[in-house]
């Protein structure tokens, strides 16, 4: 396989977790950053998950992604983001 050949098919769902701090405007702030570069998310493909102590939420994004490219701006758009401490 060439350097160049794509390991994943696009277009693809392809979810991204996202962890912060809980925040009352986590879900909202990280949902528009990541609208950037994904418009067409959904509300529905957002999902919050509240740590066992409440200390921290975890954002599952799911987007459709369109390009290696698009994933790459949507990373590194959130892992710059103050709210953010992990994107896995």
């Amino acid at each position: 396989m060439s350097e160049k050949q794509e390991l994943m098919e696009f277009p693809c769902r392809f979810p991204i977790k996202v962890m912060g701090e809980r925040h009352e405007e986590f879900v909202v702030t990280i949902t528009e950053v990541v609208r950037v570069n994904a418009p067409d998310l959904a509300d529905h493909d957002v999902t919050l998950r509240e740590s066992s102590n409440g200390r921290f939420y975890a954002l599952t994004v799911t987007v459709t992604a369109t390009s290696r490219q698009q994933l790459d701006n949507i990373y590194l758009s959130l892992t710059g983001h103050p709210m953010v401490k992990m994107v896995l």
